[in-house]
């Protein structure tokens, strides 16, 4: 079963997609958030060619655990997706997942371009693997 992670941003989407057992986590791409039509036909095209069975989306909640504004546009942005998608979509508290990307990017010493072209793909890895450790038995 292959599951699909997503870090919603309103610039960028990063995409990391799991193995098929659901134990690791591989980042796909980030794609440029420049509408909502174009960015759901690209995620079409990438459920289609990793036939993903779930989508886990960050949910963005503020250090209290509280819900504001970044969270219901990511609530939107999954109604929207369900248009597209009829299989599950779970979200998973995302708190602190940028700054565990811009923390292994720093180790990894990627700056510049290459680093504002991966930062949400990395932070969509995190969210998955997050999620993918807190429902293994491994």
């Amino acid at each position: 079963m292959r599951i699909l992670g997503i870090d919603y941003g309103d610039a960028r989407v990063g995409v990391a997609v799991s193995d098929p057992l659901g134990i690791t986590a591989q980042g796909v791409r980030t794609i440029k958030n420049k509408s909502r039509k174009a960015l759901l036909s690209e995620l079409d095209g990438v459920i289609k060619e990793y036939a993903a069975e779930k989508i886990v989306i960050g949910l963005p909640k503020n250090m209290d655990g509280s819900e504001g504004f970044r969270t219901d546009e990511t609530y939107k942005f999954a109604d929207a997706l369900k248009k597209i998608y009829g299989g599950e979509i779970v979200f998973y508290d995302e708190r602190l997942s940028s700054v565990g990307a811009k923390r292994y990017l720093n180790e990894t010493s990627t700056f510049g371009k290459k680093r504002k072209d991966v930062l949400d793909t990395v932070a969509a890895c995190i969210i998955l693997e997050g999620y993918l450790a807190s429902h293994n038995n491994f």
